[in-house]
């Protein structure tokens, strides 16, 4: 979740890719580059999700995320916003 959330921040569309499931992934993965992330906290992870709260200039997302591990890897599969 870390890894993902630094990737949107610096625009790292490939880690993204390499990072969402490919049954879900969309086929751009290519940050906003216009949103500047202010901070990640993450609430609570029970098994293969993690429910957070990203903020940037003028808003925040608070998500729970599904995850699936493949070959020893974890995959973002999608999340439910709130």
């Amino acid at each position: 979740m870390r890894s993902r959330y630094t990737a949107y921040v610096v625009g790292d569309a490939d880690h993204l890719f390499r990072t969402w499931h490919p049954r879900t992934r969309p086929e751009d993965t290519t940050p906003d580059r216009s949103t500047r992330w202010t901070g990640l906290q993450v609430l609570a992870t029970e098994g293969d999700t993690v429910e957070f709260v990203a903020s940037w200039d003028g808003g925040r997302m608070h998500e729970v995320s599904r995850f699936e591990q493949r070959a020893g890897r974890w995959f973002y599969v999608d999340g439910d916003l709130s």
